[in-house]
């Protein structure tokens, strides 16, 4: 087979490649848009500035009133907050699935304002402070 007709053949097949990677990333794009605008229509005035400004947002423990900063992620990304502004520590728990952040995010927060004891007995505590910032993607 002659080389010009083996670089055309690879020459296509990295075309297809290439176009299935960009029509799955914009598949996830969408999928991801539309969880963050379910979580934000379900976010309180207050939570959702917090939302566009931070990318994460506090709730109240339904028993407790212990305050839980949801910082934008699927896991390792809910942190116990005392009252001067300090992680007490985080909390790993999450619905089972592969699942959108947003649509994480939300059932981390309905799970914690409505019953936050039989949240946290399937969670698992982790020692940390907040994640630095990163570049995440934009706020509905």
């Amino acid at each position: 087979m002659p080389l010009r007709s083996t670089l055309r053949g690879l020459s296509g097949v990295l075309r297809a490649t290439l176009a299935a990677i960009r029509d799955r990333w914009q598949a996830y794009e969408r999928t991801e848009a539309r969880a963050l605008a379910l979580m934000s229509a379900w976010l309180s005035p207050e939570q959702r500035s917090q939302f566009v400004k931070y990318h994460r947002f506090d709730v109240i423990g339904s028993e407790s009133g212990k305050r839980y900063r949801i910082c934008y992620g699927t896991s390792t990304n809910v942190y116990e907050m005392d009252g001067s502004d300090r992680v007490v520590v985080g909390w790993c728990f999450r619905p089972a699935g592969s699942l959108a952040a947003g649509d994480v995010m939300l059932a981390q927060k309905i799970a914690l304002e409505t019953d936050e004891r039989a949240t946290l007995m399937v969670a698992r505590p982790f020692p940390s402070s907040l994640p630095p910032r990163t570049n995440l993607p934009p706020v509905v």
